[in-house]
């Protein structure tokens, strides 16, 4: 593959200083969902928030609760998604139920579409109350009305735009933990979810780099997906300078070489593979994550195939926290992994999604055994050999009947 032309120097350090997990995926490529089985440690199946019209059951154990019942201060910033059916964050981004959820801080804010379209007459998150506040709500509500496929700039300055604003409020989250108790922090970016809208100075660094096209793009269409893919980087490398803001922060405290630094993501973007993009589809730029771990007694520079899924964070969280939540029935912990003590991890990966009543995607699963990937999609089933066909673009579940049955027999346990 291309080696692509994307600068994010904080990420690269961070991969110097751990383990970069190359067959990371989601246990489903929604954001509401993902983030459940996050906070739960359990995979699609069991996290009780089918899609993206489900809020995250406040009698289901979390995590935090438990990293909180362990007297961690429990911060959080940006994009929760774990009440997406509740269009109510409030104004200063805390509501009852995130303390009920185990956080201790928090301040959270919707995504993209649910800021502007819940925020039009007056805000419902903080992020839009600080725009209004500012007297930019219009610069913004006006900019997104017309975004869909643009990619010119949003006339928002650098330090309004919105992971720029969360950021700050991360940092000085930080600063409010006491030194003498343990933290964790969760930051959401917004970014770089659709729609590609970059600042004037993002969007500047990036509008002469070339980028391939997507993987079977049609290139007759009249998208300027270039133009889309450099947005894209731009808002990457914009995440990667916070990243490294926060890694200075934690520097400052004195806490860097105790601190365990952990970089994914809840879902991929298609970004014009396959002539699509976003996310809820089997694809692996959909299912597929990027995953970093680093830390103290973290093997350094080292990339492993093993087959991970974004729930082994919770009990890899857990066990440096030096507990544990037997809830999590579905996650396993990478510490052993991570310092080398060995090689493997799971034998399986597994992804689904369910799409809401009435609405036309088809239901999913999938399963993964390091070699081939078997797709279910409502009743048609495909059967992709990753080693040799990475991109997935030759269906090979005809003569291999075999391989379709045993995988069809562990993903039906």
């Amino acid at each position: 593959m291309d080696k692509l032309p994307i600068s994010m120097p904080n990420l690269e350090k961070l991969m110097n200083k751990g383990i970069t997990f190359t067959n990371a995926v989601t246990p489903s490529p929604l954001c509401a969902p993902a983030r459940a089985c996050l906070a739960s440690g359990l995979r699609y199946d069991k996290c009780n928030v089918e899609n993206n019209s489900f809020d995250y059951p406040l009698d289901q154990k979390t995590f935090y609760s438990v990293l909180k019942e362990n007297n961690y201060n429990v911060g959080g910033v940006g994009k929760f998604d774990l009440h997406k059916l509740t269009k109510w964050w409030g104004v200063n981004g805390w509501i009852d139920e995130l303390g009920a959820l185990g956080f201790t801080h928090a301040i959270d804010n919707a995504g993209k579409w649910d800021a502007v379209h819940s925020g039009k007459e007056e805000p419902k998150d903080p992020y839009m109350k600080f725009l209004y506040d500012v007297g930019l709500a219009t610069v913004h509500l006006d900019d997104m009305k017309e975004r869909g496929q643009k990619v010119e700039p949003t006339q928002l300055p650098d330090e309004a735009y919105c992971d720029n604003w969360l950021s700050k409020k991360g940092i000085d989250m930080i600063r409010d933990f006491e030194k003498d108790r343990p933290w964790f922090l969760q930051v959401n970016f917004t970014g770089p979810h659709d729609p590609w809208d970059v600042t004037k100075s993002m969007r500047e660094k990036w509008e002469n780099v070339s980028f391939p096209l997507p993987n079977k793009w049609d290139e007759n269409s009249e998208i300027d997906i270039v133009s889309i893919r450099q947005n894209y980087a731009a808002m990457l490398e914009n995440i990667d300078m916070n990243i490294g803001l926060f890694i200075k922060e934690i520097e400052k405290r004195g806490e860097l070489d105790n601190t365990i630094i952990i970089y994914s993501s809840d879902h991929g973007e298609m970004l014009g593979d396959f002539n699509r993009f976003g996310k809820s589809t089997w694809h692996r730029g959909s299912i597929n994550i990027p995953f970093v771990i680093a830390g103290p007694n973290i093997q350094k520079g080292v990339y492993s195939d093993a087959l991970v899924e974004l729930q082994d964070i919770t009990s890899t969280i857990l066990e440096y926290a030096n507990t544990s939540m037997k809830e999590a029935k579905d996650s396993l912990s990478l510490k052993s992994l991570l310092e080398g003590k060995t090689n493997s991890h799971r034998e399986y990966q597994v992804s689904g999604l369910n799409p809401p009543k009435n609405n036309k995607r088809k239901s999913m699963k999938t399963i993964f055994d390091g070699k081939y990937k078997l797709v279910i999609e409502d009743e048609n089933i495909k059967l992709f050999d990753i080693m040799n066909d990475p991109w997935e673009n030759n269906n090979i579940s005809t003569g291999n009947e075999d391989i379709v049955n045993k995988l069809l027999k562990v993903i039906e346990v």
